[in-house]
């Protein structure tokens, strides 16, 4: 059947958690469904001076099962429920410094802390979080891997390792819980210019020695974009919206590359 004309274009009304909210794309993401209309928890595991009025923060340290527990239950009581679920937290490592040594340089607790802030919290949260959609008989949840899932490089094998069993989960789950009227899809931003990528970026020049431009443009030219620029938050933050709406009715168990055309045969 074809989606009613009247059909939501976002998150409208709806009760809506993103982790990982209080920056980068986590943030333009709240901002958005903001915009929306939609009414918006947002995970932090500190403070967060730049959300919107009326988001309500939760502290949580979603890579513990004890923050992912915590971050439910608060979540369930300040909104009764949730619609739309955001598994963006996550990052390649502390500190923002990718392993230049490859694998052989990436320890034990690297590896353990991509997949639990990466992969884990995801599927922890969503076990905390489906019985009330499935008792509702409907819901979306989006998983927020990368194209280094797709792409690995050495120096991220952790990240991109742990984001690529999180897109395929993904896919696992959106078979199993459809039937309730859930879905579930994954988004895979590209290079996408945040502060996290700052942060990268200026770390990369401390340990070479190169310029902050020349750091720059070596990154843009390693993702290999045959567009100007790069990623904006923004721009993921729309297509979350798009997929969070009554207009994406029928797609489920699907994933969506946005990277400027990095990756045009996926």
């Amino acid at each position: 059947m074809a989606q009613d004309k009247g059909a939501s274009t976002g998150a409208s009304g709806k009760r809506v958690l993103v982790t990982g909210g209080s920056r980068g794309i986590g943030l333009a993401i709240v901002q958005r469904l903001v915009e929306d209309g939609a009414t918006v928890v947002a995970a932090a595991r500190g403070e967060a001076p730049d959300l919107p009025d009326g988001v309500r923060l939760v502290r949580a340290d979603v890579g513990t099962p004890e923050g992912v527990q915590h971050l439910a239950e608060e979540t369930l009581n300040l909104l009764g429920g949730v619609d739309v679920l955001v598994n963006n937290a996550g990052g390649a490592s502390s500190g923002g410094m990718p392993h230049l040594g490859g694998f052989a340089s990436i320890p034990d607790e690297v590896w353990v802390e991509a997949l639990m802030t990466n992969y884990l919290s995801a599927v922890r949260l969503d076990r905390a979080v489906l019985p009330s959609m499935i008792k509702q008989g409907s819901g979306v949840i989006i998983q927020m891997a990368s194209t280094v899932a797709l792409r690995p490089t050495p120096a991220l094998l952790h990240y991109g390792a742990a984001k690529a069993a999180l897109v395929n989960y993904a896919k696992g789950l959106a078979t199993e819980v459809a039937p309730h009227g859930i879905r579930v899809n994954s988004l895979l931003p590209g290079l996408t210019k945040t502060s996290a990528m700052d942060l990268v970026a200026q770390n990369l020049v401390e340990a070479t020695g190169q310029g902050s431009d020349e750091i720059n443009d070596m990154m843009i030219q390693a993702e290999g974009s045959p567009m100007k620029g790069v990623t904006e938050a923004a721009d993921v933050a729309d297509l979350v919206s798009f997929l969070a709406s009554d207009r994406a009715a029928r797609i489920a168990g699907a994933s969506y590359v946005i990277d400027a055309g990095a990756l045009p045969q996926v």
